[in-house]
């Protein structure tokens, strides 16, 4: 029976000095204060967050501001006074301004004429002007505004209230968090308490039986007095375990988290999650590199093979074709063509267009274009087109080689051509 117990102690303090050393009393007034660490670095981005939105909101009025000054200086002469329409639209912008009266925002503005010494506007009161300054040397106007936004304002206090909500929420998700732990660890030792006191309990049953059998029979039939001590020895033991149990489930329904621990453990969760996303980002990169060099690696053959045929192709006919001029754009018409007797239908007339000008029996001037544009259209094959103009250094310049369908995006392309 002594060999069924349970010998395997790791769930259970093996020194109960260093259990007491450890304990949330013994604990020094540092470490204490380093449990709460997480609330403390809450509270100081809380306040830190604060501060740089109220920064930057008060830029943002001071722009908004700006802007709106910079519109009702902006006046003209000939409309009528400058210095009475000027300090009725500042006095209006300020007036109007739900920023102002409602977001608490104080706004002070001046504005002065264009020799920088005579003050337009300073205030809600009206300010005179010499009588030598006609309303064009008070122009342009210069402004400047001041913007503030008091901490005890509407729109301060609303944001401080946004960001005390979040606080607050995050501090109270974090504490129950930690809660469900701790409960579920409790949960776990005061299990374990229960079954080595059921445990104890049966050995203290067996103890009184052999206690009990022995009364009965003869010292000849006597159970080993080493059983009994190992059984003994082993209650014992189970005893000083259960002590241990009961005294860490004391420590543990004392104590409301264990924070420092569980801190740790966040943050080095967190720097795993920073580099799995630091090489994650690597590996994208370095696919997306990859890809376009496959892409390029595969399109750069056929790119070079088209180059070729369309450079073959224009010095075939160039030298064909002597009272013809090529742009760019036509022979890459021409090679564009899939079908090899629509390309032969257009050489055909190209011929015709170079040695039979005159003689041509379709030829007519395109319309839609500017006015600077002389260009003809010549058909073939039912619905082939070839765009021309007179050349510049022989009789005809061939501008482009279209079909019918894609007639619209040709004459798009031949309206931008430029003058000559």
């Amino acid at each position: 029976m002594a060999n069924s117990l349970p010998s395997n102690g790791k769930n259970f303090p093996r020194d109960p000095s260093n259990a007491k050393e450890n304990a949330p009393g013994n604990r020094s007034p540092l470490e204490r204060l380093a449990s709460f660490r997480f609330t403390y670095l809450s509270i100081f981005i809380f306040l830190a967050t604060y501060a740089l939105t109220m920064e930057g909101f008060e830029g943002l009025m001071n722009r908004h501001f700006e802007s709106a000054l910079q519109t009702a200086a902006d006046l003209d002469p000939a409309e009528g006074p400058v210095v009475p329409r000027l300090q009725e639209g500042i006095d209006r912008l300020l007036r109007e301004s739900r920023w102002i009266h409602i977001g608490g925002v104080r706004v002070q503005v001046i504005a002065v004429a264009a020799n920088q010494q005579t003050l337009l506007y300073a205030g809600a009161r009206p300010v005179p002007l010499p009588a030598d300054l006609s309303d064009v040397d008070l122009l342009p106007v210069a402004t400047d505004i001041a913007v503030s936004v008091p901490l005890s304002s509407l729109a301060a206090n609303a944001i401080l209230v946004v960001y005390a909500s979040l606080l607050v929420i995050i501090l109270v998700v974090y504490t129950r968090t930690l809660t469900r732990r701790e409960e579920i660890r409790l949960a776990r030792v005061t299990t374990a308490r229960d079954a080595v006191a059921d445990r104890a309990r049966e050995i203290e049953t067996e103890l009184e039986t052999v206690r009990e059998h022995l009364a009965r029979i003869e010292p000849e039939q006597e159970v080993s007095a080493e059983e009994i001590r190992a059984l003994e020895e082993e209650r014992s033991r189970l005893n000083a375990k259960l002590a241990d149990l009961e005294q860490r489930e004391e420590r543990l329904r004392s104590r409301s988290s264990r924070i420092q621990g569980l801190e740790e453990e966040r943050r080095t969760l967190e720097e795993f999650l920073d580099e799995a996303l630091g090489e994650l980002g690597q590996k994208d990169t370095e696919i997306q590199s990859l890809e376009r060099r496959v892409k390029k690696a595969r399109s750069s053959p056929r790119r070079r093979e088209s180059v070729r045929e369309t450079e073959t192709f224009a010095r075939r006919l160039r030298t064909l074709y002597k009272n013809l001029e090529f742009d760019d754009r036509a022979i890459a018409d021409l090679v564009r063509y899939g079908d090899e007797t629509l390309k032969l239908k257009a050489e055909e007339a190209l011929k015709r267009l170079s040695d039979e000008a005159e003689n041509v029996a379709i030829r007519r001037k395109v319309g839609g274009l500017p006015p600077h544009l002389s260009i003809y259209e010549l058909g073939f094959a039912g619905k082939g087109r070839a765009y021309y103009t007179k050349g510049r250094s022989r009789r005809y310049r061939i501008l482009a080689m279209g079909a019918k369908n894609t007639q619209k995006t040709d004459l798009e392309y031949l309206s931008r051509l430029p003058r000559e």
